[in-house]
C-alpha cells in the first residue's frame, strides 16, 4: 500500500511540487465552498503565486455543509494532486497552497474565527450558482430558499452563504477591523455586483445599519474563471497514485487550459495570481458574457442533447458526428451575440473549445453539467436566444438547447429510466406521473415558473413555435432520432 501524501518527500521526477516553504506563509484568504473546480483553478493561480512573490495567502478552505473535503485534506496536510490532462498528455502537480481544510457544519469556530481574523483579506467563494439563495428577479435574496429561510430567522447563527457574510463583516465592523474583499468566482453574470446586492438586502432584513457599509465599504470584484473539471472517480485517485507513488484522497482531474479574469479591486491586497497567468481588468464583463455563452451555454446544450441520446461523456458527444455538428452550430450561434472584444477573435476561442470538448482523456459526465438547469438556463440560453431576436438572427439553435432542457425536465430516457434532475426547483419542472407528457404541457409548466423563463421570450410566437417543433420531436421519434440529420434538428 502506497504511503499517503502528508510531504513532499519521495516525489518521483516529473511531477511538479509547491515552489516555496509552506510554513512560510500564513493564511491570508478563506475560501467557501472547497469542491474540484477550486483545487484546480483558484488554488493553483494562488500556489503561482506564492512560487513567485510569496506573502501570506495562503488559503483556509470551508465547505458548508459536507465534511469530506476536509476528511481528505487534513490527514494529507492539505497537500492534493491536480491532473492535467491534454491530448499533448499528462501532468501531476502537487498544490501547497491550502492551509487547512474545515466544514462549518462540524467545525464552526474555527472557520467564524477565520472570517473575522484580521490577516483575512479575502474571502473567495465557489459555492454554485443555486447557493447563494439569489431572487434573480430582484437581484437580492430568495426567502424561500433554505439557507436563507433559516439564516433570516436567527442570523446570529448563520449556515448560508449570504447570513454567513454578513455576519462576519458586520463582527469586523464592530471590531475595527476593515472589510475582507468578496471575490465571487462562480457562472453568475456581473457576479460581483450580484453578491454585493445579494448581501446588502440580506443585511437590510437584519441588520439594517450595516447595509450602507457592505454597499459602499466592501470591495466586490467580478471575475471570470474557466478550466473544465470533471467530477473526481475512483479512476483519477488511481492515477493520482500511479503518478505520485502517495495514496491521495482528495486529487483532482482537469484539463490543461485554464484562464481567470478579474476587476483589480482588492483595497487590503492580492496575491500576485498574474503569475500563473491571471488577467487584471478593469470590465470583466464582456469576458465573461463570451464563457457564459460560448463555453457555458454550449455546455449546457450539448449536455442535455448528449444525455438523452445516451452519451455519458463530453468527448462521446464529440465523437458523434451529428452531436458534434450541434455543437458547432450552437458556438456559431452564441459568438453571433456577441460585440467585438479587444484582442479576441470569437472564431479562434469557439475552435479551441471545440478541440477541449473533445479532449480524449477528460471524462466530464453529460449528466453532472446537467445538473441544477434552472439556475444555468437564464444566462446560458434565455439570455442570447433574446439578443440573437433583437439582432435578427437564427434563434433555432437557442430553441433546440432550451427544447433539449425541456425535454430532460421529464426525468425519463426514451427507454423508461429514470433519473433526478437535481436540481432546486425539481418538484415544479417534473412533471406529474399521471399522464404521458406533452409539449405544449411542459412549455406550460415550465414557462409558467415565475421568473425562470423571461416573459419577453414567452410572448413571442416564433420563438414558441420553434421550441415547441423541436420538443415534439425530442418526445417522438427521441433524441437520437432528432438529431441524425447532421445535427439540424430544424
Amino acid at each position: 500500500m502506497r504511503p499517503r501524501l502528508t510531504t513532499l518527500e519521495g516525489l518521483p521526477v516529473g511531477v511538479q511540487w509547491p515552489g516555496y516553504r509552506r510554513e512560510h506563509h500564513a493564511p491570508g484568504i478563506v475560501h467557501l465552498g472547497l469542491g474540484a473546480f477550486h483545487k484546480a483553478h483558484q488554488a493553483v493561480y494562488t500556489d503561482d503565486a506564492l512560487a513567485a512573490t510569496g506573502g501570506d495567502w495562503r488559503v483556509i478552505g470551508v465547505n458548508l455543509r459536507s465534511a469530506a473535503p476536509s476528511e481528505d485534506l487534513t490527514p494529507q496536510t492539505c497537500l492534493y494532486t491536480t491532473i492535467e490532462r491534454s491530448a499533448e498528455g499528462t501532468r501531476a502537480r502537487v498544490i501547497g497552497s491550502l492551509a487547512a481544510a474545515l466544514c462549518l457544519r462540524t467545525r464552526r469556530k474555527p472557520v467564524l474565527e477565520a472570517l473575522c481574523s484580521p490577516a483575512t483579506r479575502i474571502v473567495s467563494l465557489t459555492v454554485t450558482e443555486k447557493g447563494y439563495g439569489l431572487d434573480r428577479k430582484t437581484g437580492g435574496v430568495d426567502p424561500a430558499h433554505p439557507a436563507i429561510a433559516a439564516d433570516l430567522a436567527d442570523p446570529g447563527n448563520p449556515r448560508g452563504v449570504a447570513g454567513l457574510l454578513v455576519w462576519a463583516l458586520g463582527r469586523r465592523r464592530a471590531a475595527g477591523i476593515a472589510p475582507f474583499t468578496v471575490l465571487c468566482c462562480d457562472n453568475l453574470p456581473s457576479n460581483g455586483a450580484l453578491v454585493r446586492s445579494l448581501l446588502a438586502d440580506f443585511a437590510r432584513r437584519t441588520s439594517p445599519g450595516l447595509a450602507d457599509h457592505i454597499e459602499t465599504g466592501v470591495a466586490f470584484p467580478s471575475t471570470m474563471v474557466d478550466r473544465i473539471t470533471p467530477a473526481r472517480n475512483d479512476a483519477t485517485l488511481r492515477l493520482a497514485e500511479t503518478l505520485t507513488r502517495h495514496a491521495d484522497a482528495a486529487a483532482v482531474e482537469c484539463e490543461a487550459f485554464r484562464q481567470w479574469v478579474i476587476e483589480d479591486d482588492f483595497p487590503t491586497g492580492r496575491p500576485a495570481w498574474g503569475a500563473g497567468g491571471a488577467i487584471f481588468v478593469t470590465d470583466v464583463g464582456p469576458f465573461e458574457k463570451m464563457k457564459l455563452r460560448m463555453l457555458n451555454g454550449t455546455h449546457s446544450m450539448l449536455a442535455y442533447a448528449g444525455f438523452l441520446a445516451g452519451h455519458r461523456y463530453v468527448r462521446d458527444v464529440m465523437a458523434d458526428p451529428a452531436m458534434a455538428a450541434l455543437v458547432e452550430r450552437h458556438l456559431a450561434a452564441a459568438a453571433s451575440t456577441l460585440d467585438e472584444l479587444p484582442g479576441i477573435d470569437l472564431r479562434a476561442y469557439g475552435a479551441d473549445l471545440l478541440r477541449r470538448f473533445a479532449n480524449p482523456h477528460l471524462a466530464h459526465e453529460t449528466y453532472q453539467i446537467a445538473m441544477d438547469g434552472s439556475e444555468k438556463m437564464p444566462q446560458r440560453i434565455f439570455a442570447p436566444a433574446l439578443d440573437a431576436l433583437r439582432r435578427g438572427q437564427s434563434i433555432e439553435p437557442f430553441a433546440f438547447a432550451t427544447a433539449a432542457w425541456m425535454r430532460y425536465t421529464v426525468g425519463r430516457t426514451g427507454d423508461g429510466k429514470t433519473y433526478d434532475l437535481r436540481d432546486p426547483l425539481e418538484a415544479r419542472l417534473r412533471p406529474p406521473d399521471t399522464a404521458a407528457p406533452t409539449a405544449e404541457g411542459i412549455m406550460a409548466r415550465l414557462c409558467g415558473i415565475e421568473g425562470l423563463v423571461p416573459r419577453e421570450l414567452t410572448m413571442i410566437d416564433h420563438w414558441r413555435q420553434a421550441v415547441a417543433r423541436h420538443l415534439e420531436m425530442l418526445l417522438r421519434p427521441g433524441m437520437a432520432a432528432a438529431t441524425s440529420r447532421r445535427g439540424n434538428p430544424s
